[in-house]
């Protein structure tokens, strides 16, 4: 592996989510970061890319940019892939596969190049190309540049290694940690979802509550890459002895099933003792005893589940509830209907945060804390 220490480094993340994961990534000592269309760029060593991977709630792939070149034809990508040294990155006993993808080049037909340099890397290096292999040779041909990285992720970073059950339309966990991020969560107050699923905001509240590394039950791509030291990973994967906090994180739900689901998936989180899930209507919400904090929701959506109009009652209710029950609490919701956020009368800032959940364009809506009676 190369033993650069200014090796640049890419944290993917859903795009317009970018300033939320820069934030964290310069709040966890991240050198050099700046955020950019996708992702966040950031710099230092094959340390600090294990880091990455275990530390960063908000980042979905971690891939190490290991060169740059311009290409107008495939002859000259055949050429400098052959050049290149793979035997820094890439061990001859482990299997890799070549993901390429095309824009504005002209060079646009991505299997023929994804074919050059698979080529390059089993007959100049003799490394071995599998279509299911964990390592992955990521190519980007853009404007005629062709940057070619490797994933040190393997599967995606959301995949914390806890949740075996979820529920339809999950929230994923990267996802679900940087909205917590944006509703201004530090760690240090409740947490209230009233339709919680498989109970992914509550459960991701509840290890950041703790200081628990997102990355800590899981393996990583890196880990089969030249130079991993596996004495020096050990000892950054070290547990904390005894996360404590007295704060508590709360997830309701009116499928019976998904409070189970909620319950399992916190107890494999290592969590469930400042967890509760209960199965509740919206109806019958209250705000649990002691300090005000947050309450972050993702009911279902209108081309998602229904239509708007079957789930205008659903989003009054719960407006009516969260102003009659919740004072002194601030509310995330996200929706990807203005006029279903209206309807729950509720009063959102004017500032909003748009990204994209599953293909669809959805927003953020966040209130100041509730006053009384709404």
């Amino acid at each position: 592996m190369n033993t650069n220490d200014d090796l640049e480094i890419f944290l993917v993340t859903v795009p317009g989510l970018e300033p939320a994961l820069l934030a964290e990534a310069t709040e966890r000592g991240f050198d050099g970061a700046e955020a950019t269309t996708g992702g966040v760029t950031v710099r230092g060593g094959w340390p600090e890319v294990w880091r990455a991977n275990l530390e960063l709630r908000g980042a979905s792939k971690v891939l190490v940019r290991l060169v740059e070149f311009r290409v107008m034809h495939l002859a000259k990508l055949d050429k400098l892939a052959r050049k290149f040294p793979w035997g820094e990155t890439l061990r001859r006993d482990v299997p890799v596969r070549v993901e390429v993808t095309c824009k504005k080049s002209r060079i646009y037909h991505h299997k023929a190049a994804a074919e050059r340099i698979e080529k390059a890397i089993t007959e100049e290096f003799g490394g071995t190309i599998s279509p299911d292999a964990e390592v992955c040779i990521k190519a980007r041909i853009f404007d005629d540049m062709c940057t070619i990285s490797v994933d040190t992720s393997g599967e995606s970073l959301h995949k914390r290694g806890h949740k075996e059950a979820v529920n339809k339309a999950p929230m994923r966990e990267n996802l679900a940690a940087l909205l917590l991020r944006e509703c201004g969560f530090k760690g240090t107050e409740p947490v209230v979802d009233p339709m919680c699923g498989s109970g992914t905001f509550v459960i991701e509240a509840a290890e950041m509550a703790l200081g628990l590394n997102p990355g800590r039950s899981r393996t990583f791509a890196f880990e089969q890459l030249v130079g991993f030291d596996k004495a020096a990973w050990r000892k950054m994967t070290k547990l904390k002895p005894n996360p404590q906090t007295d704060v508590r994180f709360h997830g309701f739900d009116r499928d019976k099933g998904a409070v189970a689901m909620c319950d399992a998936n916190a107890e494999r989180a290592g969590v469930k003792h400042i967890t509760h899930f209960d199965q509740l209507t919206i109806s019958r919400l209250k705000a649990p005893e002691g300090p005000a904090g947050l309450v972050i929701i993702n009911p279902p959506y209108g081309v998602r589940i229904g239509e708007l109009n079957k789930l205008r009652s659903l989003y009054q209710s719960l407006g009516n509830t969260l102003k009659a029950e919740f004072a002194g609490w601030r509310v995330g919701l996200v929706t990807n209907s203005d006029e279903l956020a209206r309807t729950t009368g509720l009063k959102f800032r004017k500032a909003k945060t748009r990204f994209s959940h599953g293909g669809i364009p959805v927003t953020l809506y966040q209130t100041a804390p509730l006053a009384s009676g709404g």
